[in-house]
């Protein structure tokens, strides 16, 4: 073979050229030492791809490492003038961070094709690699982008009453699908259009496979334009024993952080389904319902005797209701009793504890600092039954938060508890085991106790509670 046609001849003709070039000994030295290394190189071809492999493996490290010294630096100061929270969101989401890899990539894939030695067939599917990649890349850019965009969206005001968490995954969503469609054509050497067109045949699967995200989009459409529920909201539904706060609503579920702080996962698309409870308007309204009745033993029910409507007279909260209810009473019996009928209790009307308690209640209510009085409040008497009469008290206190509400609901009753005695009244109570004993020793002692059954266990408090505005 020719020196011509030998394969270092080329290198060690550039060599040559160079040491002629340069008349200084100290700068010909090195140049000898790289014409034999070169001419060595050039004598093994895969020496020589691997030298370039690792060299744009290098080139491609230096890209990244530029980038993410000098250019993220710029970023962070261009970024400094920004408001805090546009400056946060940037930080939080590492927006910049996932687009670093980009400048590697290209390197690669640009670069690869300069090797020498290498396969076209490899050198390819190095292409088709880093193209896929890059459509990888860019799609998690995009969701990062659109994170920010959320959390820039939160900063708003009334952002809690509108979320639209549901939307952007949904647009996070497609993203990652068109990235898919990218990866998928980059691999199979083919136009991703060639995969978009066969959608229309795909449809069918991809509605059973993504059926419940279809449901919960036009769910969560329904639910964010109707204004049906809010982050925040205090919901109840027994179907999946939620009954809390509402903390998070996204495209598939809705998370309720439960009072015993568990949390429960309701997908989207059931409260299309399904009927809840929203107590949003409770709050708003700023008043929380006080439902709960006394109920008292029909046998203490009586007329009121003239000391005791003297004794009555001098209550502040009665003084008025005494006062007008005599001079009605007086009215109706001059017209409606007869002379000689005066002595007889069923042709006059009277004043009966029970209805003079009803009356102090009622005042008592009225004049309570916790109650709102520009909201629905009543003091009525219920049905008879076997627990005896009850007296309902139905109001609405000022302040909605859960302890306090129970702290002015619990003064409120045990101020009507106590007063109970005062108008001979007796809270019905059923006979316990203690009182069931005590009739048994009095018994067999000889002396059983006089009166209805077990009358003292009937003079002890109690009451039915029909919550209708705390959790359980």
């Amino acid at each position: 073979m020719s020196a011509a046609g030998s394969p270092g001849a080329g290198a060690n003709g550039v060599a040559a050229d160079l040491v002629a070039a340069m008349p200084d000994a100290g700068i010909q030295a090195p140049v000898a030492v790289a014409e034999e290394g070169l001419g060595w190189l050039a004598a093994y071809p895969w020496a020589q791809s691997a030298a370039s492999i690792v060299l744009l493996l290098a080139l491609a490290w230096l890209a990244y490492f530029a980038l993410s010294r000098y250019a993220v630096r710029l970023l962070a100061v261009l970024t400094g003038k920004l408001p805090e929270g546009w400056r946060g969101a940037l930080e939080h989401n590492r927006v910049v961070n996932r687009l670093l890899p980009v400048a590697p990539v290209l390197v690669v894939h640009y670069g690869v094709a300069l090797l020498p030695h290498l396969p076209a067939l490899a050198a390819d599917f190095v292409q088709r690699l880093m193209l896929a990649t890059l459509a990888v890349l860019i799609a998690r850019a995009a969701g990062a982008l659109l994170n920010v965009f959320h959390d820039l969206y939160n900063l708003r005001p009334g952002a809690q009453g509108r979320p639209i968490k549901g939307y952007v995954q949904v647009v996070k969503l497609l993203a990652y699908l068109l990235a898919g469609f990218m990866v998928i054509a980059a691999l199979a050497d083919q136009s991703p259009w060639f995969f978009i067109s066969g959608l229309g045949a795909m449809t069918a699967i991809l509605m059973l496979i993504f059926r419940d995200t279809l449901l919960s989009l036009v769910a969560g459409v329904q639910l964010v334009n109707n204004d049906l529920i809010r982050v925040g909201d205090w919901i109840e539904m027994p179907q999946f024993n939620a009954d809390g706060f509402v903390i998070d609503i996204a495209l598939n579920v809705v998370r309720v952080q439960n009072w015993d702080r568990t949390i429960t996962m309701i997908p989207t698309h059931k409260f299309l389904e399904h009927s809840f409870r929203n107590w949003r308007g409770m709050f708003d309204s700023g008043g929380r319902r006080i439902s709960r009745t006394v109920f008292l033993d029909i046998a203490s029910i009586r007329f009121l005797r003239p000391d005791e409507i003297d004794r009555f007279r001098r209550f502040v909260l009665l003084k008025d209701y005494i006062e007008g209810k005599e001079r009605e009473l007086a009215e109706w019996n001059a017209a409606n009793c007869p002379e000689d009928g005066t002595d007889i209790v069923a042709n006059a009307r009277h004043l009966t504890n029970i209805g003079t308690f009803r009356a102090y209640v009622t005042q008592y209510m009225k004049r309570h600092p916790q109650i709102h009085q520009d909201q629905l409040m009543l003091i009525r008497q219920m049905e008879p039954g076997p627990q005896g009469v009850g007296i309902q008290v139905y109001a609405f206190t000022r302040d909605t938060r859960w302890v306090q509400y129970e702290g002015i609901q619990g003064d409120i009753f045990d101020h009507i508890l106590a007063i109970v005695p005062e108008f001979g009244l007796r809270v019905f109570q059923s006979p316990s085991g203690h009182d069931v004993a005590r009739l048994g020793e009095a018994l067999q002692l000889g002396r059983p106790e006089r009166g209805p059954a077990t009358v003292r266990a009937l003079e002890t408090p109690v009451l039915e509670t029909q919550q209708g505005g705390g959790p359980r």
